[in-house]
C-alpha cells in the first residue's frame, strides 16, 4: 500500500469562469499531521469541498486517490463511507438537542429495525473519553462552549471511523487553552493512526502541530515544506503565502504624539439582568486622541460585553458609572446616539452581525450612515457608487465589482467591507473587536496598515484581541481584563505576553 492515504491531482475548479483551482497537486502521508495554508480566496476550502464530495465528481478536473483507489465522489456520504471526515469553522451541531444525539446523528444505533439510544449513550461516554472531554452526553449542546462544542464534532467523526480528518480553521474561536487541548487532541489522535489535515491561519500553530504544511496561492500550489527537514518557518510560510517578505507583520507608525482624551470611563459597570452578574465592574479606561489600546484577557472576560455598553448599549445593561467623550459626560440610549457622538464599533462576528451577507458590497458601505448619500430621505445612488469605490480603493477590497454579494467574498475582505461601513460614518473613536480573526497574514498586514493609516489622521482606536502578539505589536498602551475587571495598565513598553497571562488569570 502507497505511503499516501490521499493524493489530489492536477486538481482545477472554476466558477462562472473565475479559475478557484488551477492543476493543484495534493499528497498526504499515512498518519500525518498536514497543514494547508494560503491567503483567504488561496483555494483552501475549495479543496477541501472537492476532497469531500461538496462538489461532485465531473464538477472539477483532476483524480483523488484515496487509499490507493480512485475516487469519484457524488456527494458528502460517499467521501464519508470511505473514512473522510471534515469538520468546519461553522459548527455543524443542533443546539437542542443532546450531546449523544449530535455524535450519532444521521449514524443511528438501531437494533432489530428500532432506534438504541441507551447504546449511544454508552457508546458516546466512550467518545468523549476518546477525545478527553468530561461532559454528560445527555447534555444539550447549547450549554457547552465552543471549544467543547468541537471536540464533539471530532468524537462525531469518531463515530464514523475516520481514516481522514480534515479540521477547517479549528482554533479560529477558541481561547489559547482550548485550543492548545485541540492541538494535543490531534497529536493524540495521530498516535492512534488517524491522519490530520488542517487549515489555519494562525502561523505559530501551524509549527507547532505539523509535519508537513502545503502552500496555495491564487489556487495553485505553491510548495509542501517538511518539519523534519525544518522547512516549516513564519517567514517560509508568509514569503511563498503572499509571494512576497513581511519583514514585520505589525507595521511600524511614525507619528506617536497623543492628544487630548477622547473617552475616559470612570467606575463603570454593566449588571446582565440574564446572567445575574456585572459583566464589566468599577471600569476605568481612558483613550487619547492618536492612539492604539488593546483591551486583552481570557474568552469571556467581559471584552466585548464593556465594548457594547459604550457602543449605546444595544444588550441593555444597567449601567451605573461615567462616560466621558471629549471631556463632556455622555450617556447613550441606543447606538445610533453612539455613532451620532462619534463612536462606532466593528463586531467580532462579522458574518452574523456585521454584514448583510445577501447584499453586495456597496449597500453594506453605506448602510452606516445613509444620511450621507441622501436627499429628503431617497438614496442617491451615484454617490453610493462613489462611495463604495473609494473605500474598495482604499482599504484594498479585492472584488471585480462593488456589486459582489458580500456573503461571497473571503474573511479578509469581508472584515475590509465591515471596516467601511463604519469609516463611512467619521467616527472619532473606533472600536475593533478581534479585528482579524479568521483572516490570512496578508490580510492581516492590511488591515493593521489602514489603522495606522486612520491613527495618523486622528483617529482613535479600541482594539479587542485575543492574539497576544497582536495586542504587543499595535498597541501603544494595554489593559487587560479578568471577570469583568480590568487587572492592570501598562504601556506597550512595558507589557509582555508574560505579563498579561498574569493579570488575565487573576
Amino acid at each position: 500500500m502507497s505511503d499516501y492515504i490521499l493524493e489530489m491531482n492536477q486538481i482545477s475548479k472554476e466558477f462562472t469562469g473565475v479559475k478557484a483551482l488551477s492543476n493543484v497537486n495534493f499528497k498526504v502521508q499515512r498518519g500525518e499531521i498536514h497543514c494547508l495554508v494560503g491567503e483567504n480566496g488561496a483555494g483552501k476550502s475549495t479543496l477541501m469541498k472537492v476532497l469531500s464530495g461538496v462538489y461532485p465528481f465531473g464538477n472539477y478536473d483532476g483524480d483523488i486517490v484515496f487509499n490507493g483507489e480512485v475516487q469519484k465522489f457524488n456527494k458528502i456520504p460517499d467521501s464519508v463511507d470511505v473514512g473522510i471526515a471534515i469538520i468546519y469553522q461553522e459548527l455543524a451541531l443542533f443546539p437542542d438537542l443532546a450531546v449523544y444525539e449530535n455524535i450519532f446523528i444521521n449514524n443511528e444505533i438501531q437494533k432489530g429495525g428500532i432506534l438504541d439510544w441507551n447504546e449511544a449513550i454508552v457508546q458516546s461516554k466512550d467518545l468523549l473519553e476518546k477525545v478527553k472531554l468530561k461532559v454528560n452526553p445527555e447534555t444539550l449542546i447549547k450549554e457547552l462552549g465552543v471549544g467543547k462544542q468541537q471536540l464533539i464534532e471530532i468524537a462525531k467523526a469518531l463515530s464514523k471511523e475516520v481514516k481522514l480528518l480534515i479540521l477547517d480553521e479549528p482554533t479560529a474561536a477558541l481561547n489559547e487553552d482550548d485550543s492548545e487541548n485541540l492541538l494535543n487532541l490531534l497529536r493524540a489522535l495521530k498516535e492512534q493512526g488517524i491522519t490530520s489535515i488542517m487549515i489555519s491561519h494562525k502561523l505559530k500553530e501551524v509549527i507547532a502541530i505539523a509535519d508537513k504544511a502545503t502552500v496555495l496561492r491564487d489556487g495553485e500550489t505553491m510548495c509542501t515544506l517538511d518539519a523534519s527537514k525544518g522547512e516549516i518557518t513564519e517567514a517560509a510560510i508568509i514569503k511563498n503565502m503572499v509571494g512576497r517578505d513581511i519583514g514585520n507583520i505589525y507595521p511600524k507608525r511614525s507619528n506617536k504624539e497623543f492628544g487630548e482624551k477622547i473617552l475616559e470611563l470612570i467606575n463603570w459597570s454593566a449588571y446582565d439582568s440574564t446572567l445575574g452578574r456585572n459583566v464589566a465592574k468599577d471600569v476605568n479606561i481612558h483613550v487619547n486622541r492618536g492612539e492604539i489600546i488593546g483591551l486583552a484577557g481570557l474568552m469571556g472576560a467581559g471584552r466585548t460585553e464593556l465594548a457594547q455598553s459604550i457602543f449605546g448599549n444595544a444588550k441593555n445593561y444597567k449601567l451605573q458609572g461615567d462616560l466621558f467623550v471629549e471631556g463632556m459626560i455622555a450617556y447613550y440610549k441606543h447606538t445610533s446616539d453612539a455613532i451620532k457622538a462619534g463612536i462606532a464599533y466593528v463586531t467580532e462576528d462579522r458574518k452574523g452581525n456585521g454584514l448583510f451577507l445577501l447584499q453586495d458590497i456597496k449597500q453594506n458601505i453605506s448602510a452606516g450612515n445613509l444620511k450621507g448619500i441622501s436627499s429628503n430621505g431617497i438614496v442617491n445612488e451615484n454617490e453610493e457608487i462613489k462611495v463604495a469605490e473609494e473605500y474598495r480603493a482604499s482599504l484594498g477590497i479585492k472584488t471585480p465589482s462593488i456589486l459582489q454579494m458580500a456573503g461571497n467574498l473571503s474573511g479578509g475582505n469581508q472584515q475590509k467591507v465591515s471596516l467601511g461601513k463604519w469609516l463611512f460614518v467619521s467616527p472619532k473613536l473606533l472600536i475593533l473587536d478581534e479585528p482579524t480573526r479568521g483572516i490570512d497574514v496578508g490580510a492581516k498586514f492590511e488591515i493593521y496598515s489602514v489603522m495606522n493609516e486612520l491613527i495618523d489622521k486622528g483617529m482613535s482606536i479600541i482594539m479587542i484581541s485575543s492574539e497576544l502578539g497582536e495586542i504587543l505589536g499595535m498597541s501603544d498602551r494595554v489593559y487587560v481584563m479578568a471577570e469583568g475587571e480590568i487587572k492592570g495598565e501598562m504601556s506597550a513598553e512595558e507589557a509582555s505576553q508574560e505579563k498579561i497571562m498574569q493579570l488575565a488569570t487573576q
